[in-house]
């Protein structure tokens, strides 16, 4: 069984893109330069044509990387960056920032492409909106990168449906990006639909919320540094209400022969046509894995299953803590 490539735009993807923020960012030190040569270079041998990275990773070091190791193989995968947040110094210390200021996107944008080695970015995001700009003035800055053909397409990340109109009513947006897995619905509150009417792709993040879905997890044993101990759902009391929804949903992936993680994959995939997951991983074992969930269907009884045993009534406590959800501009 094999996958049907899914539109963004102009563009047509696998299915499953790969997310490649896990190699140096979020979840503990950067894997080494090998390692993450052999895991870029086999995605691509395996048939990923999509790939993600940000300004914000690792501080430029995962464009830096994939700049690298990809730059000869170019024409082989559509490339998607991002821009308005970045870690810069303020007063010596190195801080995550939200900026969303022309002058800073433009900027950005050149850093990308020298760390990137290409000449153009496919999709470039607006990674977080910077509610102190007019989401027009933002957009706009990105249409003139179109003009100049620096970049193929706009998307947004994280922002609501309301706001993804108003975007789209300055320049056509190729893609929203969102958070979305059995775990997280926030964009069936309003953000799907937009897409759905405006011809925008949805890019789903974490769409194996964060490592919950690919099986049991040690919460205790995460990096220092891992952003998921200050995600409330993986804190008490919340973590052992999630911990108890967890085997009923491993028993289904073993019955029906997939890995807990694909069929978190293949859930996302089938709640419509136009949704692309972008799961991430430093194994290459779980990358082959999650490139085949592409061509998994789930018959309407599996479905309905999972939609009753992980959804907002049975997931405990918010995705963010106080801080990342004022950030943010999703529907709650």
């Amino acid at each position: 069984m094999t996958s049907i490539r899914r539109a963004i735009g102009p563009l047509a993807v696998q299915p499953i893109g790969l997310g490649c923020m896990n190699l140096d960012h979020a979840y503990g030190p950067s894997v080494s330069a090998e390692q993450g040569e052999r895991l870029l270079l086999g995605a691509l041998d395996a048939g990923y044509d999509f790939l993600d990275t940000a300004t914000l990773y690792g501080g430029g070091r995962n464009e830096e990387r994939l700049g690298r190791v990809l730059s000869a193989h170019r024409s082989r995968f559509t490339l998607a960056s991002k821009c308005g947040m970045a870690i810069v110094d303020v007063g010596g210390n190195k801080q995550r920032v939200i900026d969303g200021r022309p002058e800073t996107l433009k900027r950005q944008c050149e850093d990308s492409l020298r760390r990137l080695r290409t000449d153009v970015i496919d999709l470039y995001y607006l990674h977080r909106w910077d509610k102190t700009v007019p989401i027009e003035d933002s957009v706009g800055a990105l249409a003139d990168l179109v003009r100049a053909g620096k970049i193929r397409g706009i998307g947004l990340s994280e922002v609501s449906a309301a706001t993804l109109k108003r975007a789209h009513a300055v320049h056509p947006i190729m893609a929203l990006q969102t958070e979305y897995s059995l775990w997280t619905r926030n964009p069936e509150l309003g953000a799907l639909q937009a897409c759905a009417e405006l011809g925008v792709a949805c890019v789903a993040f974490s769409p194996v919320a964060r490592g919950y879905l690919c099986g049991p997890l040690d919460a205790d044993a995460f990096d220092a540094k891992d952003i998921r101990r200050s995600m409330p759902r993986f804190q008490a009391p919340h973590w052992a209400a999630n911990q108890a929804v967890l085997p009923r949903y491993l028993q289904l992936a073993t019955e029906l022969g997939t890995t807990p993680a694909q069929l978190a994959l293949a859930w996302v995939l089938h709640q419509a046509p136009h949704i692309v997951a972008i799961p991430g991983t430093t194994q290459e074992s779980h990358m082959r894995d999650n490139l085949a969930a592409g061509a998994l269907r789930l018959d309407a009884t599996t479905l309905e299953a999972l939609d009753q045993m992980i959804n907002p009534q049975t997931v405990s406590g918010e995705r963010y803590d106080a801080q990342a959800n004022s950030e943010v501009d999703t529907e709650r």
